[in-house]
């Protein structure tokens, strides 16, 4: 080879090198900026997604969502993926929720993000129920709401102790959705109706003894717990299960400590049976104590049309599938972000805080039979579709 031919050549090279550089800092930098939000990593024999907003408590946002849905669908069909992980970085929160605060900032805007968010977001609540693969969900501090969307569908969900959950939504004027329609009512007994209506906080353990979780672990070997998952060759469900299994069984917090809620469960179970929101109501006067009376000072500070449209929610989702439910909630999501309740709440709660809610109407009463009927109605061509 002659010098000019080497020459050339090496400017080739460097030249091809330099491209090279150029684009895989092109693809590091879009790989950062995309996934700052959400971690997709593929490590050992799983799939992890981290949710990675731990400054707001990993609240869900639409480019999350639209993030791990087609990876989710991916390492699903991949042969070398045999389980996923999500959890939630930082010590706080797994995910404290939908971002609803900038959802109705955008209706506020004029910019329809509402359809959008909420379609996507029951479409991967959907996805993890019906995923191939065992899905863990790593519950450590707050998990609601959306949080919970993302977590109560799949198979395996570990609770610590300080993991803390609730559906908090009859106080900003919306309704237990993302599938609430349909685990809420399948819980023992009333509890699932109780917990809806009233948006009572389960900590650590009792999220495991509501059902809620499947395994409950200490909190500090929850690194230990996600590096045997990782290590497991080839694993099957079962594979996966004794892990869990394992780890459930060597756990000692809170152990011998009774359900907080066993004492009151025959309370919740008769005075939340009732069909109407003002019957549970006037159940729970009748009864007169302590419990009762405190869980009627809550219901009292909730949306009417929450209340109602969350009860005629669970009682309709007790006998639907996942998919019917989801279609039910996805009509109800656009009929609450039409009105006046679901904007007045995020305010009180979220905006302005001064947890003072006005609602429109202000009284159950004027929340008719036939003004409900409205929040349920088909959206036709607009239908949620799977």
């Amino acid at each position: 080879m002659g010098q000019l031919e080497v020459w050339r050549f090496m400017s080739r090279f460097n030249a091809f090198k330099r491209i090279n550089i150029i684009q895989r800092h092109l693809i590091m930098s879009k790989h950062t900026d995309a996934t700052e939000e959400v971690l997709l990593e593929k490590k050992g024999c799983a799939g992890v997604i981290t949710l990675n907003r731990p400054k707001l408590l990993n609240t869900l946002n639409l480019s999350m969502i639209q993030q791990i849905y087609p990876q989710l669908k991916k390492w699903e069909q991949d042969p070398e993926t045999f389980l996923i992980i999500i959890k939630g970085a930082g010590e706080k929160a797994f995910c404290a929720g939908g971002d609803i605060r900038v959802i109705s900032e955008a209706k506020n805007a004029n910019q329809e993000l509402a359809p959008v968010f909420f379609r996507e977001e029951y479409m991967l609540n959907n996805a993890i129920a019906s995923c191939q693969k065992p899905y863990v969900a790593l519950l450590h501090g707050i998990t609601m709401g959306g949080g919970v969307g993302l977590s109560v569908h799949g198979q395996f969900r570990v609770a610590t102790e300080k993991c803390l959950f609730a559906m908090p939504e009859t106080a900003i004027g919306l309704f237990p959705d993302v599938g609430g329609g349909y685990f809420l009512p399948r819980l023992q007994g009333k509890l699932g109706y109780f917990l809806a209506l009233t948006g009572f906080r389960l900590k650590g353990r009792d999220v495991y003894r509501a059902g809620i979780a499947t395994h409950f672990v200490d909190s500090e070997k929850l690194g230990m717990l996600e590096e045997d998952l990782l290590a497991l060759k080839s694993p099957s469900k079962e594979n996966v299960a004794a892990v869990l299994e394992n780890y459930h069984t060597e756990c000692k917090i809170d152990r011998d400590k009774s359900f907080t809620l066993e004492e009151h469960m025959d309370k919740i179970n008769s005075c939340f049976s009732a069909n109407t929101v003002e019957q549970i109501i006037e159940n729970l006067q009748q009864d007169g104590s302590s419990f009762a009376l405190e869980q009627l000072k809550v219901i009292n500070k909730m949306s009417p049309t929450s209340l109602k449209i969350t009860l005629r929610q669970l009682i309709e989702g007790s006998s639907k599938t996942l998919q019917e439910v989801l279609t039910m909630e996805y009509r109800l999501s656009q009929a609450c972000m039409r009105g006046h309740d679901f904007h007045e709440g995020v305010r009180a709660v979220l905006i302005d805080k001064d947890q003072s809610p006005k609602w429109k109407p202000a009284d159950l009463k004027e929340v008719t039979d036939e003004y409900l009927n409205n929040y349920f109605k088909s959206l036709g061509s607009n239908d949620l579709k799977f």
